[in-house]
């Protein structure tokens, strides 16, 4: 069987106000989505940003299209077969109107969601010639390649993982807006697990599920940095 490539798609960037960013500073942050190479087709995980006045006044997003950022990344988006977002806010979901008729998958909490919450953009999330193929939990969509649930971010958040012959390459999204973020859960449930005395943070239930499905590296929808399990070698 060919193996699995995943590929980065640059869709711009965004500045997260300083009351988002726990720090008391603005943060810009990429706005990444992800391209698998499947022996069936291509698949994308997130689509980009949606356009929009409060969207841009909040957030100040500089865009790359879907058309420019899939031409970056060596892909037209008539190659495009499946499509999967983390979830359906505007920074994830914008290019899915112009992939009119591929299956998007989503978990059937997340797409009910933000049918009814003004957290979202439904013009964006209903927009004319919008398939979803809805989930309920994990599922295995194309040979290979599985959807975990990873709530937290959003009800039905998820994340995308891909088996590769040289390791598991887990697409978090925005599970964690970063990777530090995610290194501190994957310690907190190792703490808890060795029997570290409390108080201690709490990890989210799915972080075991992750880390059974052994994965290599880890990448997120707004962080370049790439987790890697601690016996990593290079």
């Amino acid at each position: 069987m060919t193996d699995l490539s995943v590929r980065r798609v640059d869709f711009g960037y965004f500045v997260r106000p300083a009351a988002e960013t726990g720090t008391g500073a603005p943060r810009v942050e990429p706005c990444l989505g992800y391209l698998v190479a499947h022996p069936d087709g291509l698949l994308l995980m997130d689509t980009g940003m949606a356009s929009n006045a409060d969207v841009d006044a909040h957030y100040r997003p500089t865009r790359i299209g879907l058309h420019e950022a899939l031409r970056a990344a060596g892909a037209r988006p008539d190659e495009v077969r499946w499509v999967v977002n983390c979830h359906l806010h505007f920074d994830h979901s914008g290019g899915n109107p112009l992939l009119p008729g591929r299956p998007i998958f989503t978990q059937r909490v997340e797409l009910a969601t933000a049918r009814r919450s003004d957290q979202y953009l439904l013009d964006c999330v209903d927009a004319p010639g919008v398939t979803y193929t809805e989930l309920d939990g994990e599922t295995e969509i194309l040979p290979g390649v599985l959807v975990v649930p990873t709530p937290g971010h959003t009800a039905g958040h998820q994340s995308l993982v891909v088996r590769r012959k040289d390791g598991t390459v887990v697409v978090a999204g925005q599970s964690h807006d970063h990777a530090t973020a995610f290194a501190g859960d994957v310690l907190a449930h190792r703490a808890a697990g060795e029997g570290a005395g409390p108080p201690l943070p709490v990890a989210p239930e799915w972080i075991a599920r992750l880390l059974d499905l052994d994965p290599a590296r880890v990448v997120f929808a707004h962080d370049n940095s790439v987790w890697e399990p601690r016996d990593a070698a290079w």
